[in-house]
């Protein structure tokens, strides 16, 4: 049901100060910042090799991602997505093999894909994503 990984979700404090990073830095191109109310987090998205980085700002303190950066002062990785043509197919697939599932049921989020999360207890300690391209 996999069929690639999607991106590699990064929690940054601030997108003005990583998005420069990685122009300058390393020469990627900033395909676009998009803010996701639902997950309280303003993302911005570069393509390397066909799988993308996903910078992650919060945009409010009880965010997962301002959790994650209390822990993590520093930022970095936060999650790892992997695409699938059927992500209620997916998490079907991962409760039945007795994975804790964070989301029972698929939100809307950055590029209107649906997405879930699968919790890092019972993944190995990655938190992982499982996303499906938006209709």
């Amino acid at each position: 049901m996999i069929n690639k990984i999607d991106h590699i979700g990064i929690a940054v404090k601030s997108l003005d100060e990583a998005v420069p990073y990685y122009e300058k830095a390393l020469g990627l191109k900033c395909e676009g910042v998009e803010t996701v109310e639902d997950q309280k987090v303003k993302t911005a998205f570069f393509n390397v090799g066909g799988t993308h980085l996903e910078l992650l700002e919060p945009t409010a303190p009880d965010s997962p991602i301002a959790k994650f950066l209390e822990k993590n002062p520093f930022g970095g990785v936060h999650h790892v997505a992997f695409n699938t043509s059927d992500v209620v197919g997916a998490l079907s697939q991962a409760k039945e093999a007795g994975v804790r599932l964070i989301n029972e049921t698929p939100k809307i989020g950055a590029h209107s894909k649906k997405i879930a999360f699968l919790h890092p207890k019972s993944t190995m300690g990655v938190l992982t994503e499982l996303c499906q391209d938006g209709e």
